[in-house]
């Protein structure tokens, strides 16, 4: 099977390492000991599942902007190289986190090569005691390094609120203790929710989901009330999420290529922060 690579620059590659592992060290050189010996602890690669009370990613994220008659076109022509995962059509919330004045998100917006991002996701509406996945997501130079551990929403808001120290053990906890005490106070600032589809490679690393009628709420910020929101996208419209750990495959690109599905920047908060900062200007 031919591959097109993802990787354009090895010392980027190592870069974003030490961006994502030491994230208060910039400047920390990327291939001391000391990095090569917590990437080997930290971040083995690991494939996301529901059931996973904590998980360390790593890999190269793209997304597409498809239209409705994309997204038939690629389902039409995945067949024979991906298959459907064994959740189906999932409903996904996430409620981001950031600080009173939105600095995270501002901040994502400038496009720079480092960035980090803190959510809470739940499968479906959750309740008080149902699993919910505390996510921390850094992306630098393309690499996407994310930590997510099992929690509950009570215990979720204590730590949000300074009334506790450890949502799990070992490095994942204090990589997200650091985070919150970094920037300081976090509080709610939009749900995102989505109905994906995810579909991964057989024998193969690939894996990609499809995000219908993705939407956005600004206000009654929990994941308990509804999973109703405001659109991001025109009716009919998905994302496509292409997760691969190194090379992406020509067969892959050829069906993209062919179908006029070209790579997109969109982030899914950044996009909903900028509709809502559009409403109050013409409100």
């Amino acid at each position: 099977m031919k591959y097109i690579s993802t990787v354009s620059n090895s010392g980027k590659r190592e870069e974003a390492k030490t961006l994502a592992l030491y994230p208060n060290s910039r400047f920390r050189t990327a291939g001391s000991s000391a990095l090569k010996t917590e990437e080997k602890a930290q971040t083995e690669t690991t494939i996301q599942r529901v059931s996973d009370p904590i998980v360390v990613m790593k890999r190269y994220e793209m997304k597409y902007i498809l239209s409705l008659e994309q997204v038939q076109y690629l389902k039409d022509r995945l067949r024979g190289h991906m298959e459907v995962d064994e959740y189906g059509l999932t409903t996904i919330a996430s409620l981001y986190y950031d600080t009173p004045d939105y600095r995270l998100v501002r901040a994502s917006l400038e496009k720079p090569e480092f960035k980090e991002k803190i959510r809470l996701r739940s499968y479906g509406s959750a309740s008080a005691f149902s699993p919910v996945y505390l996510e921390l997501k850094r992306k630098a130079y393309g690499i996407v390094y994310k930590r997510r551990v099992q929690s509950t929403i009570p215990k979720v808001a204590r730590f949000f609120a300074g009334e506790g120290e450890s949502l799990s053990r070992g490095q994942i906890n204090k990589e997200i203790t650091y985070f919150r005490n970094f920037y300081g106070e976090l509080v709610p600032a939009c749900l995102i929710i989505y109905d994906r589809v995810a579909y991964f490679e057989p024998g193969g690393d690939l894996r990609m989901t499809i995000d219908y009628n993705p939407r956005y709420r600004m206000e009654d910020l929990n994941l308990t009330t509804s999973m109703d929101g405001t659109s991001l996208l025109p009716e009919g419209y998905a994302i496509l999420e292409v997760k691969v750990q190194d090379a992406f495959p020509l067969w892959l690109s050829e069906i993209l290529t062919t179908g006029k599905i070209y790579k997109s920047s969109l982030s899914k908060y950044g996009e909903a922060y900028k509709q809502q900062i559009l409403k109050v200007k013409k409100g």
